[in-house]
């Protein structure tokens, strides 16, 4: 009988960071074999060391290649990179040794994606600073993929339950990103959000698009970005059958979306859409100085394949104490599924 659970890539992370336990704690739920076929890119012994600090009843199995894994619960397959010295891997320290395997699991999970040998890929968390003192730079994961797919239009997308982000512009400077504001860019990235939506399983989205300036410019008082770019752009998708609504003034839009008025928010730039979700999926414990949880989901919209990740860093400050949530990896598993039964 043919298995029609996808196969899904994890992307180890960065081996000093919490991507491995956290890597190890989520695939130690049965039902998630139950929902797919998950497979660990990385180094198998990083892994295994993983699964010594979370359970040690786990079996790490290291395979050559997709065919070689079994996919059953109690196992983890892991494709071996082999490429981390675990004699000189510390906790919690930056180096280009870790950057540079995190970022070799990386482009390893694309290669399978783009090849059709694994359904989509889900990528734990990696560090900036490290990748590029590897030699590797980029200023995130959403540049790597978008690079090595040959990607020119794209943008990030960030989840947490109802509340739904895209952006016209991330990584950038916020000088930049104003000037990044233009008709084109915007109609883009409102296609890409109606798509996405469609994607998860929502038949007719509602796209809400944020203004760029305090009260979305006040009709030209603070600004015409409003006027001479978002809303041209506004007005073009309606006419090709879209439901959208905007520019909104940008403190009152995420309030909406979160009570239902949209399926998805189009945000200008990179902190305009992270904050309300780091707000709304993020808890941080006074008491020990540390986020407790994190359940926003970053997916990339616009490439040809699938790629959904975390909405974490690799919290260095946790790394190899065995503390770290799942909730977000477990997310992004499930977006992962759901994109692949709707593609």
């Amino acid at each position: 009988m043919a298995d029609n659970r996808a196969i899904l890539g994890i992307t180890m992370g960065d081996p000093a960071g919490i991507g491995p336990e956290i890597s190890v704690r989520a695939l130690s739920h049965k039902d998630i074999y139950d929902a797919c076929r998950p497979l660990i890119i990385g180094d198998a012994g990083v892994m295994a060391k993983a699964v010594g600090i979370i359970d040690p009843e786990i079996v790490v199995r290291p395979v050559a290649n997709v065919g070689e894994a079994i996919f059953e619960h109690g196992f983890i397959d892991v494709l071996d990179l082999n490429n981390v010295d675990k004699s000189r891997l510390e906790y919690g320290k930056l180096s280009a040794m870790a950057g540079n395997a995190a970022f070799e699991a990386v482009k390893k999970a694309i290669e399978l994606a783009v090849d059709r040998e694994i359904d989509a890929t889900v990528t734990c968390p990696i560090n900036k600073e490290a990748i590029n003192m590897a030699g590797h730079h980029f200023s995130g994961h959403t540049e790597i993929y978008a690079h090595l797919t040959d990607t020119r239009d794209y943008s990030m997308m960030l989840a947490d339950g109802n509340l739904r982000v895209v952006h016209v512009s991330t990584h950038v400077a916020l000088r930049e990103a104003c000037d990044a504001i233009k008709k084109e860019r915007v109609m883009k990235v409102i296609r890409l959000a109606h798509d996405a939506c469609r994607m998860i399983g929502i038949r007719e989205p509602k796209v809400g698009v944020a203004g760029l300036n305090p009260h979305a410019g006040e009709n030209g008082l603070f600004g015409r970005e409003e006027l001479d770019e978002i809303m041209p752009a506004i007005r073009q998708a309606a006419a090709q059958g879209i439901k959208v609504e905007g520019p909104i003034p940008p403190d009152s839009i995420f309030s909406r979306a979160i009570a239902g008025a949209f399926d998805i928010v189009v945000a200008m730039y990179h902190d305009q859409g992270h904050i309300p979700l780091k707000v709304s999926g993020f808890s941080w414990n006074k008491e020990s100085g540390r986020w407790d949880t994190g359940n926003g989901v970053n997916i990339t919209l616009g490439l040809p394949i699938i790629r959904t990740s975390v909405d974490h860093g690799t919290a260095f400050d946790k790394a190899g104490l065995g503390i770290a949530s799942d909730s977000s990896l477990l997310s992004a598993i499930d977006y992962a599924i759901k994109l692949v039964r709707n593609r």
